[in-house]
């Protein structure tokens, strides 16, 4: 069966786009052309429609699912949630389960989407749907009407002892990066990042490992090098290259970055102050997302398995609609640091 993301590549609109056409929904303006293509596109690539142009149930459901649902989808990134390096392999992972377990991901709304007018009033209409994914932490009050108006709630990375929750241990993610740091002989090294919900640095995960690994070698943390960014990559730039203006002795020798785009950024304000990395200054960042493999030079990561994660939000949400999960637990994914050339520098 065809996807959403088909359509759309077909077609050469986003897969917001198409679910909206799919599911009529009048919320934001589609021309009448882009709707034709869009339904016309559906039927060459032999996704079901029923008369009314809004998606059908297989004729022929594998034995083992139970009929045709619904899935809502709501991701904590304010906006390209398509081509996002990080939150996008999630959708992708999430969608292609939810297809070959007989359901559809409905809609994916951001950040942006949720506060915009009538969002509400959008979610309740959704009440109808089977099961909702949220991806990461989302407003308390959106979240509270989310789980009284739909039937199942998954999270990734969020923190509800209620529900079922795909994560990775990220404290400890980032304290092997600290740590490989370490072993590597840098002991100035500095943390890019940002704040949680709470606004607080102190309660980030990341941060949190990024400290304890510091604290647990005899390293102070000097507050200097903390640099937040508040997840801005534009921040992450100007902001380091500020920082390693500092004089020789008190700028960092290694900076980990709470994810890759940050720490990206931060190289190229390295190679603007003729540093070299990683004999100047190392990086190590966090997410291994695609691009990660061919900076120059290449970054050092860890890998978090970001496609596996929403398949697995999606079939641990298809067995809670239909009962086979009577109580809520946390399933933790294995990460793996991986050591490219930004930080494969001993320091004497």
């Amino acid at each position: 069966m065809a996807t959403l993301k088909d359509i759309a590549n077909h077609v050469g609109v986003s897969i917001s786009t198409v679910s909206r056409v799919i599911n009529n929904d009048t919320s934001r303006h589609i021309s009448q052309a882009t709707r034709a293509k869009i339904v016309e596109a559906a039927k060459e690539l032999g996704y079901a429609l029923n008369d009314t142009g809004r998606p059908a149930p297989k004729k022929s459901p594998p034995p083992q699912t139970t009929g045709y649902r619904q899935i809502g989808c709501i991701v904590s990134v304010t906006q390209n949630k398509y081509n996002h390096p990080y939150f996008s392999p999630i959708l992708q992972g999430i969608e292609t389960k939810l297809s070959e377990l007989n359901s559809v991901l409905t809609y994916v709304l951001t950040m942006d989407e949720i506060k915009g007018a009538g969002a509400m009033n959008k979610l309740a209409q959704d009440a109808q749907l089977d099961g909702m994914i949220i991806i990461e932490g989302i407003d308390p009050n959106v979240y509270e009407f989310i789980k009284q108006a739909v039937p199942a709630v998954v999270g990734i990375d969020i923190s509800d002892s209620t529900v079922p929750v795909i994560l990775y241990d990220r404290v400890a993610a980032a304290k092997s990066a600290v740590q490989h740091l370490i072993e590597r002989g840098h002991r100035r090294i500095g943390f890019i990042g940002g704040a949680g919900l709470t606004g607080d640095l102190e309660r980030e995960k990341r941060y949190r490992g990024y400290r304890y690994a510091m604290e647990e070698a005899g390293l102070d943390v000097d507050p200097r090098l903390v640099v937040n960014t508040g997840w801005d990559v534009n921040n992450s730039y100007t902001l380091v290259y500020e920082l390693l203006s500092l004089p020789d002795h008190e700028r960092p020798t290694a900076m980990f970055a709470a994810s890759d785009m940050m720490a990206i950024s931060a190289m190229r304000a390295a190679a603007e102050h003729g540093l070299q990395v990683p004999q100047d200054v190392a990086f190590v960042g966090l997410d291994n997302i695609e691009v990660s493999q061919y900076t120059s030079p290449p970054l050092s990561t860890v890998h978090i398995p970001k496609e596996e994660i929403g398949m697995m939000a999606a079939k641990v949400l298809i067995d809670q609609i239909e009962g086979r999960n009577p109580l809520p637990f946390k399933l933790f994914v294995p990460y793996q640091l991986m050591l490219r050339q930004s930080s494969d520098y001993f320091r004497k």
